[in-house]
């Protein structure tokens, strides 16, 4: 869940005419963001190896 106050601050980082599509958008990234601190507090995290397991499924290097 976003606070009001960060949500205010990325509202006040933008310029002064923006679309509806351009605030939808980062607040969804604060959003996400804010839930993966949280997550990060509690210890639901990923190991960086497994990580990099799966990136090698996505990707041929």
């Amino acid at each position: 869940m976003i606070s009001k106050a960060n949500l205010k601050k990325t509202i006040d980082e933008l310029p002064d005419r923006f679309s509806l599509e351009e605030l939808m958008d980062r607040a969804i990234l604060l959003d996400k963001i804010e839930k993966g601190y949280k997550q990060s507090e509690v210890g639901q995290v990923v190991a960086e190896s497994k990580v990099e397991e799966e990136m090698a499924k996505w990707y041929c290097w």
